[in-house]
């Protein structure tokens, strides 16, 4: 009987730092799970993380027992600021989803910082309202006063005992349940306890592991692992977005610093007009410029037909991350240079001090919060203002479901005609998912056009989806060469990267970003389409720059050169410009290692697959 007896105050003793804190734990449980839920969309194919509950019920757990182990003042104060954090951050996490349809980020972040008062009171005079009340910001301001009217209640406990003392008489003949209930919430608590860190403990090393970079590319990298941390809360989320902005935060001050120092020594202006039109998952396979089978491409295939249109053959590019890719496309900097990508310059701010009118348009990365930005660190130099204003003269304001919005935007808010031209398009392309790149009306392709007996019904069906994104990417290019056609205009045109769309033995789509780079994921994922356009007052105007990229389109070609190409077509004369590196220059380094994610030679997989 002893035995049990001191079973008994034990299991109830290691229960008492839950116990004396229930309200801490019962009502931060309960936010912990609508912010879980709260923040899904309501869309197919979407779902709360299944180990939520779990890993929210050990923090929640962690906390209550810090709370037990501080000095009674100390811990009143403790929870009244996990308590003004938690509902704080739950209000503007599930406000920011209900309203821009996104959570706490890095550019929300940002966005949130760079705003002053005037800003803030005219944003909350225009999005505050009373249909949130009904909306799942609603539930959360519903805990919230749960929570407010029981404090009340506690606070006035005494009077009630009063005026319940026979309610309480009656609870006391029953006490000595308590004996038997004690033990078995404190063993059943623990064991729970015990299993859900036992399922959470990955993830938790994930989001530690996450948090342990000293750059923000690898940080970025780490973020396309199967295995990355679930930020399933506010807190989390903001932790992260705070040290992600710090991280990046490092880059652009070194991309600042170097503004003023970038030199242009003199520009010949070889090119009135230079567009560069940027475009987004891009498999080359699925392109019948090059050889598909399915006429994805018919403007571009007349267009080459007619000889005004060169694709080259043999182009990759060096990652299959978008921020990656960005980052290679604008700086000077290669794969092998010295350095990073930051401490190099943009191609825009080299244009712009050398004199030519610059114009980004982009659907992909604006500086707003209700634009989806698909990649943070794909846009944040992009969008810081003083870097944005050493590139750029003009850019769009507004994003598009459709690329052809962005087009008919760029109609609006092109510039007079300038003598001297840099235009920068930035596509949706074949983003995920591939059904929302292009109007239903438009759709072409259709699963029975596929002699696939290896692929379900839904595989054929996204199949033709990405055929259908890709024949209505075809339609758009062709409608920024036009409005060209009729000036002294070369046009080049490249993805930032490939796309895994049921290749060959293949059930799968998107992007295999930590897997071994293989001659197959090369093949889908880094081999991408590249072409230039000239038109005929350009052809008669260079007729040395047209034989040039006639004689060009077989060599060996990666995009993180791309810069040292446009300075040549702009004649940009900078001490950052190499000839070796210039794909249309006799001087090209034709054997340079085309190294994909600074691992693996893509000339050795290719070459090795020939074998």
């Amino acid at each position: 009987m002893k035995f049990l007896m001191m079973s008994q105050r034990l299991l109830c003793s290691i229960f008492k730092p839950v116990k004396e804190n229930a309200a801490l734990f019962l009502f931060m449980y309960a936010l912990g799970l609508v912010c879980t839920y709260a923040v899904v969309p309501d869309k197919k194919g979407y779902h709360a993380w299944s180990l939520s509950p779990y890993e929210l019920f050990v923090d929640v757990t962690i906390i209550a027992l810090i709370a037990k182990l501080l000095p009674e003042k100390v811990s009143l104060w403790f929870k009244r600021l996990v308590y003004f954090v938690a509902y704080l951050l739950a209000i503007i996490d599930v406000y920011c989803f209900v309203k821009f349809d996104t959570t706490i980020t890095p550019t929300m972040l940002l966005l949130i910082g760079e705003t002053n008062g005037d800003e803030a009171s005219e944003f909350l005079s225009s999005y505050l309202s009373l249909d949130l009340l009904t909306s799942r910001l609603g539930i959360v301001l519903s805990v919230i006063v749960i929570h407010i009217v029981w404090a009340v209640v506690w606070h006035y406990r005494d009077v009630l005992k009063k005026r319940m003392n026979q309610r309480i008489q009656v609870a006391n003949k029953v006490k000595g349940i308590n004996l038997f209930l004690c033990p078995l919430f404190s063993i059943s608590f623990w064991t729970f306890f015990v299993y859900s860190l036992s399922v959470s403990i990955d993830n938790k090393t994930a989001y530690i592991r996450l948090l342990s970079y000293d750059n923000i590319g690898s940080v970025e990298h780490e973020l396309t692992r199967k295995d990355r941390a679930v930020q399933y809360q506010p807190i989390h989320r903001l932790v992260f977005s705070i040290y992600a902005n710090n991280l990046t935060s490092k880059q652009l001050k070194r991309l600042i610093d170097n503004i003023d120092d970038v030199k242009v020594d003199s520009c010949s202006y070889t090119s009135k007009n230079i567009v560069l039109i940027i475009g987004e998952s891009y498999n080359r396979h699925h392109a019948s410029l090059y050889g598909y089978d399915k006429k994805t491409t018919p403007r571009q295939d007349k267009r080459a037909r007619g000889r005004t249109l060169v694709p080259f053959s043999d182009v990759v590019c060096p990652w299959n991350l978008t921020s990656f890719v960005f980052k290679h496309l604008f700086s000077l900097y290669t794969v092998g240079d010295k350095g990073e990508w930051c401490d190099y310059p943009l191609f825009p701010e080299l244009f712009r001090k050398a004199g030519y009118h610059v114009t980004f348009v982009t659907n992909q990365f604006l500086p707003q919060a209700k634009e989806a930005v698909y990649d943070f660190s794909g846009g944040f130099f992009l969008n810081n203002p003083q870097l944005s204003k050493a590139m750029f003269d003009t850019r769009n304001k507004s994003l598009f479901r459709f690329d052809a919005g962005l087009i008919c935007d760029f109609d609006k808010i092109r510039p007079e005609q300038e003598e001297r031209n840099l235009v920068i398009f930035h596509l949706k392309g074949q983003h995920v998912d591939y059904r929302t790149r292009f109007p239903l009306e438009r759709r072409k392709f259709v699963p029975e056009d596929y002699d696939r007996s290896d692929l379900k019904q839904k595989e054929l069906r996204v199949l033709a989806d990405y055929d259908n994104a890709t024949l209505y990417n075809d339609s758009i290019v062709d409608a920024i060469i036009k409005r060209f056609d009729k000036q002294e205009a070369i046009v080049i045109y490249v993805p930032d990267h490939g796309e895994e769309c049921y290749g060959e033995g293949v059930h799968f789509y998107g992007r295999m970003h930590s897997a071994e780079i293989t001659q197959r994921l090369a093949h889908e994922e880094f081999e991408i389409p590249f072409w230039i356009w000239c038109s005929k007052k350009y052809r008669m105007a260079h007729p040395e720059v047209w034989r040039r990229i006639q004689k060009s389109k077989h060599k060996p070609y990666m995009t993180d050169a791309l810069a040292h190409l446009l300075l040549y077509l702009g004649g940009v004369h900078t001490p950052y410009y190499k000839e070796q590196l210039n794909v249309l220059s006799p001087s090209y380094d034709e054997d340079r290692p085309r190294l994909l994610k600074n691992i693996t030679d893509y000339n050795i997989i290719r070459n090795d697959a020939k074998k």
